[in-house]
């Protein structure tokens, strides 16, 4: 019999070739060719029954029923709770917790219905050992130790789990691809029949995914197309705060977080995170500043730390950790521009405490203030926080969601808020002065940078 032909499948970017090359044509890797086989040709669509068409007012509209994890700020990012026939991608760097949570999780859900926690990294009596270290109840929780997807399915089938873990995506392979486990070929295989058990037999599948050395899941990113939610755990190195990051949700809000702490006996939920990511000084100190972010649904008080010193390089540096380093150069240009403020032939030096990761631009005007502080050496008024987004003209912009973060501001206990000016409306001043909350409004930068020193 003739040898089947191989293709070459790129394990960055899913281009095929016909031949092995040292370089991927379409996105330019290196040494990102893998071997495969191609599969055999499926039957024509016309012989597929064809799907009737409706209109969209006709289509029943229901909620989706939403069980829980036993996890509070894992249902959070969740968007309230698992969905049934739903798809779940979770990835993170080796050892930040994934398998930990999955499996406390797991347990907690076993004791509803039963759950199949499937580990191709490890042996069944390593999992029973971790088990025993979290402390975690047996509940009905069942352990499959097998990398066939073909035997995870046909097990699967017979128990009908309310939930199904894998752990991890990378390890599983098909019967029907000669490739091994890990390539392309093999990553959208094993998904898309996982995702595809999901959704006809009602069941919730978790899948762990392997980040690369850029912090992303390895494999093409058809992977976080197929699934209905894509995690991320994130974490500062020797920090033991972790937080789960939903970056894609079908069922709920992106950029939704759950935050927790690596105890030895598990992860442990943190419901008030705010007062983690807030260092409570015991009196001012200068370059430091409270901002209120917003991730996903929540309010979250976090300190912006700065420390401006001179340079000894012909380039000074703007080093910003949790923040956009680019978005930093922008901030400084417009600081010396419209407020006078030069900070050429310093460095600068910005972190956001807790390992925390601030993508939206209220944080501009907080960055900044501790940017100053740090420079005059002298501590903003205390009991203050701060918010607003800056223009390239100096004007300071409003941000969304203005009234609950100075609520959250006034529940921890700060008196002081410095935002944008169309954030401080009088009805809203006057609300919050019932909470001992003086809310003050800044059209421009200095004004906003004289009344946080005033």
């Amino acid at each position: 019999m003739p040898r089947p032909k191989s293709v070459y499948v790129c394990d960055a970017c899913a281009a095929q070739s016909l031949k092995w090359q040292g370089q991927c044509d379409a996105c330019g890797a290196w040494n990102s060719l893998i071997e495969s086989r191609p599969m055999p040709a499926l039957r024509a669509l016309s012989a597929a029954p064809a799907a009737a068409v409706r209109r969209l007012a006709d289509v029943e509209e229901r909620e989706e029923a939403r069980r829980s994890t036993g996890i509070g700020e894992l249902d959070r990012v969740l968007g309230g709770g698992l969905v049934a026939g739903s798809a779940t991608l979770i990835g993170g760097d080796p050892g930040i917790g994934k398998s930990t949570l999955l499996l406390q999780a797991a347990a907690r859900m076993s004791e509803g219905s039963p759950t199949l926690y499937v580990t191709g990294e490890e042996s069944l009596r390593q999992v029973s050992l971790r088990a025993q270290r979290l402390g975690v109840a047996a509940g009905d929780l069942r352990l499959l130790a097998q990398t066939c997807v073909e035997e995870v399915l046909a097990e699967a089938g017979r128990l009908h789990p309310g939930a199904l873990v894998i752990d991890s995506v990378q390890t599983m392979y098909s019967a029907a691809l000669q490739s091994a486990p890990g390539s392309v070929a093999q990553l959208r295989e094993t998904t898309a029949q996982l995702v595809r058990f999901a959704k006809l037999a009602g069941t919730a599948v978790f899948l762990v995914g392997h980040v690369t050395k850029e912090g992303v899941i390895a494999g093409p990113r058809v992977l976080e197309h197929m699934v209905d939610t894509v995690l991320y755990f994130e974490s500062d190195s020797g920090s033991r705060l972790r937080i789960v990051r939903a970056v894609k949700n079908r069922f709920g809000a992106a950029n939704e977080i759950g935050v927790f702490a690596m105890a030895g006996d598990g992860l442990k939920e943190v419901p008030n995170p705010s007062a983690m990511f807030l260092s409570r000084h015991a009196k001012p100190v200068s370059g430091s500043a409270v901002m209120v972010a917003r991730e996903g649904t929540r309010p979250l008080l976090v300190e912006v730390q700065a420390l401006v010193d001179e340079s000894q390089l012909a380039n000074p540096r703007r080093i910003a950790i949790g923040l956009d380093a680019n978005r930093l150069t922008l901030l400084l240009a417009v600081l010396h521009r419209h407020a006078g403020v030069s900070l050429s032939g310093r460095d600068v030096f910005l972190n956001v405490v807790g390992g925390v990761r601030i993508a939206e631009t209220a944080a501009d005007l907080p960055a900044l203030l501790a940017c100053v502080s740090s420079l005059q050496d002298r501590p903003l008024l205390e009991h203050t926080v701060a918010f607003g987004e800056l223009g390239l003209a100096g004007e300071i912009r409003p941000v969304p969601f203005g009234e609950e973060r100075l609520r959250e501001s006034a529940k921890h206990g700060f008196r002081r808020a410095i935002v944008p000016a169309a954030n401080g409306r009088r009805r809203l001043v006057r609300a919050l002065a019932m909470l001992d909350l003086e809310v003050i409004g800044a059209a421009r930068l200095p004004d906003a940078i004289d009344r946080a020193f005033a």
